[in-house]
């Protein structure tokens, strides 16, 4: 699904074929979630209509290229984009984002039949770092396990695999992957602003390990007389209920990016896996934002600034309310950039 979005192709998930569809004409409605087998013509002229409409609107956004995101009373907001491989940094581009507020960099290890070695994971993120010249590209570190399976990690099958061996809780138990994508992203920084951001942090030790390991890499490339950015902002996702302990987390790193699907997940309770239970998903949860609201009065308080990188961000019937809440950044797909910087000029708080 966010591979879909970040390519801008309508998509349907989780669809029940009651009949046999192969080889004939279909409308994929990514709108209102619905796939038409066989329209009528009436029903196809309707939806040519529809593209035309929104191709017209899609034009029309190309306008706000080289705006600022700032609402009618002046509060500015950074915008930047999700991206999943090297290759999204043209959409990027093409979209005109503020920099790069999430590289799901696990798309390294998934497209590969093999440990990515450093060099190779080098290459792509000084790539895209140069690529983005100068912007903010914030790179998030290996995001394994649940429903991103590899081979080749030898992952063990679990009952509840969204609350087991995954992320963070990889790297700092194997420790020598951790170590290898840390050295190639402290290369990488010396080519643009690089940032790096850890997933599923659920408490203060894990950062402060983590910390260590960096300060240890950091000594090894300097030893070694490799180049590297005098300052890497360190960040963390917050996206389960560790959020009860976000101030104590804020003191400890540079920034926060909420993980608004995960966070749902966790707090409602509700694997969003699970299709029988998309009735009962509601991002828009009192329960959610509050912690919204958390998260973003905490993290000020500790002194980091806080962003969200979950699909909530390009939610535009909660932009203002993102703005109202305080914070620093929303990250989204690249195809909604113009889309929410459209929503952020038409606001007044």
């Amino acid at each position: 699904a966010s591979l879909a979005r970040t390519m801008n192709i309508p998509a349907l998930i989780g669809i029940d074929f009651s009949e046999d569809v192969d080889g004939k004409m279909g409308i994929v409605d990514g709108y209102e979630g619905k796939l038409i087998v066989d329209p009528p013509v009436s029903v196809l002229e309707t939806y040519q209509k529809k593209k035309a409409e929104d191709e017209e609107k899609k034009r029309l956004l190309q306008e706000l290229k080289g705006k600022e995101n700032i609402t009618l009373d002046g509060t500015k907001i950074n915008l930047y984009a999700n991206i999943g491989s090297v290759a999204d940094v043209a959409s990027v581009l093409a979209n005109d984002a503020g920099g790069i507020g999430l590289f799901r960099s696990e798309f390294l290890y998934l497209e590969s039949s093999d440990y990515p070695t450093e060099e190779e994971q080098f290459q792509a993120y000084r790539k895209v770092a140069e690529s983005m010249a100068g912007k903010k590209v914030i790179i998030r570190t290996l995001d394994i396990g649940a429903d991103k399976q590899v081979d080749y990690f030898d992952l063990d099958k679990e009952d509840n695999p969204a609350m087991g061996y995954r992320a963070i809780r990889i790297c700092l138990t194997r420790k020598e992957i951790f170590k290898t994508q840390l050295r190639a992203l402290y290369r990488a920084s010396y080519y643009g602003t690089i940032a790096i951001m850890f997933p599923m942090i659920t408490s203060v030790w894990e950062v402060q390990e983590i910390k260590r390991i960096c300060r240890n890499i950091r000594a090894e490339l300097a030893e070694e007389g490799v180049p590297m950015a005098d300052k890497v902002e360190l960040g963390i996702m917050i996206e389960t209920p560790a959020v009860m302990v976000s101030e104590d987390l804020a003191k400890e790193v540079d920034f926060f990016s909420v993980g608004t699907n995960d966070l749902t997940q966790y707090t409602l309770a509700i694997d969003r896996q699970n299709p029988k239970l998309d009735a009962f998903y509601n991002s828009h949860h009192p329960a959610i934002l509050k912690m919204l609201q958390m998260i973003v009065d905490n993290g000020h308080k500790g002194g980091c600034w806080v962003g969200i990188c979950g699909e909530l961000g390009a939610d535009t019937t909660l932009t203002e309310t993102f703005l109202k809440m305080g914070f620093d950044e929303l990250s989204v797909s690249p195809s909604m950039i113009l889309k929410v910087r459209q929503k952020i000029r038409e606001t007044r708080l």
